[in-house]
């Protein structure tokens, strides 16, 4: 079984995000023995953002790059994404992966009766954080429900939202917020 394992905080060692993160994977190591991961730290790797010549194919090496990143996609089984709210939404790290990864003809095709996903049955686990207190479906929400949007639209219907929210709001609010989602982890 592939695991997809992706970061994109800028917070290092101090991310709650990468800590949620990585005890989902951690999770999943102890309900499955053969898991194959491969980690994508979008902090570190350079995906540089959409452009004319990326998107047309004008740039060999960025094709390439643009061609694995939908292949690693592809062949997971599980993807698990820890990604922080910035500025009520994602970072543009997490944001310049999902243009490359929306791929017309491999991860999702146009047909009359409008877009299909081509991306195979997996799970996705989104590994939410956020400073402030949010829940699920707020107006200002474009993180969370932009993922969630973007994964049902290659075709992923599979999608659970570990979240921990109010972490830049005391550390008592953070505590308990870590607690509720490290609980909702250990029922993966």
């Amino acid at each position: 079984m592939k695991v997809l394992h992706i970061d994109s905080s800028i917070l290092a060692g101090n991310s709650v995000s990468r800590q949620l993160s990585q005890a989902i994977v951690d999770q999943l190591k102890v309900k499955h023995d053969d898991l194959k991961i491969d980690y994508l730290d979008l902090a570190q790797q350079d995906i540089p953002h959409l452009t004319t010549a990326i998107l047309m194919g004008e740039n060999p090496a960025q094709t390439a790059l643009t061609e694995q990143l939908v292949q690693q996609y592809l062949d997971a089984d599980i993807v698990v994404v820890g990604a922080a709210m910035y500025n009520f939404a994602l970072s543009s790290a997490l944001k310049a992966w999902i243009d490359r990864i929306c791929a017309a003809g491999k991860t999702f095709k146009y047909t009359e009766n409008g877009a299909v996903g081509l991306a195979g049955d997996k799970t996705v686990y989104i590994a939410s954080s956020r400073g402030g207190v949010y829940g699920e479906n707020h107006p200002s929400d474009f993180q969370e429900a932009m993922l969630k949007t973007i994964f049902n639209f290659t075709g992923v219907d599979n999608i659970q939202v570990i979240r921990a929210e109010g972490v830049n709001m005391g550390p008592e609010l953070k505590a308990k917020a870590l607690a509720e989602a490290e609980q909702h982890i250990q029922l993966i």
